[in-house]
């Protein structure tokens, strides 16, 4: 289910008017006309369906108005569908790789409901990465572009870099008043030395809820940039409660294991 997200509010009359970019956007790779409906994504998080009501070409821009629900095609998702990926806060930490290969972790990760992507200087990541402005409207435009076209209901945001050990002290902070049943942390390591697969860490999960019904509020997966992780740095992770998790398949790009990931935890919890 495709979804325009907007910047600004419906008008008191119903109406909705775009401009620019994203007049562009909706008339150009939508290409949306007079009648059809699109949900509008608004500001505070509500998802609105709304109508074409009119398009002016000259002055390039295009007015939705309310509408009733709208019914979505066989085949899209809709929205009390995604309830459980807003559910649970899903981080992504991850290890500073080369520009190129960050923007389409972050477009991916955003695709699949990712809240949070930190970014992580690391012992092998891309040296002068952390000056990146991670803030920046081309990370936000990347993060708009992927909600627009996956239908994500989750308003991920990119923070701002930091070391490991800082990571470490964000997730032993934010997580130290749940209970084991309610976070999950996982690290992809390359060697397979005192690590589990992502189905045995999921298995423990459950079994840590002691037969009540299990609601995981935090998931966080680390991954490494291009040359992984140290044996130190998987050594502090762990200590931060981090599990080491071998993915026993071939050798995967650092862009390709935090897909890989991402989607393996959502698929088993």
């Amino acid at each position: 289910m495709r979804q325009y997200i907007s910047q600004k509010n419906i008008d008191s009359d119903g109406l909705l008017t775009i401009i620019g970019k994203d007049y562009r956007y909706l008339r150009n790779v939508l290409r949306l006309k007079n009648g059809d409906m699109i949900y509008a994504r608004l500001p505070s998080g509500e998802l609105q369906s709304m109508s074409v009501c009119k398009i002016d070409e000259k002055g390039k821009k295009i007015i939705l108005q309310v509408c009733d629900i709208l019914e979505g095609q066989e085949g899209e998702k809709q929205p009390e569908e995604t309830a459980s990926i807003e559910a649970t806060e899903f981080t992504l930490f991850m290890a500073l790789p080369k520009s190129s290969k960050f923007d389409l972790i972050i477009r991916q990760a955003t695709e699949c409901g990712v809240a949070r992507i930190i970014p992580v200087q690391t012992e092998f990541s891309q040296k002068g990465s952390e000056k990146i402005n991670f803030r920046s409207d081309r990370f936000e435009r990347i993060i708009k572009e992927a909600r627009q076209q996956s239908g994500s209901p989750v308003n991920t945001v990119i923070s701002d870099c930091m070391s490991l050990s800082q990571a470490c002290q964000l997730w032993q902070n934010e997580t130290e008043s749940l209970s084991q049943s309610e976070k999950l942390a996982l690290v992809l390591y390359e060697r397979n030395e005192s690590t589990v697969t992502i189905r045995e860490a999921a298995d423990s999960l459950h079994s840590a809820s002691s037969g009540e019904a299990n609601f995981t509020k935090k998931i966080a997966l680390f991954c490494g940039s291009e040359g992984g992780l140290s044996p130190l740095e998987i050594a502090a992770l762990q200590k931060s409660g981090f599990l080491s998790v071998h993915l026993k398949t071939n050798i995967l790009r650092c862009e390709t294991a935090a897909l890989y990931g991402i989607a393996a935890i959502q698929s088993l919890l």
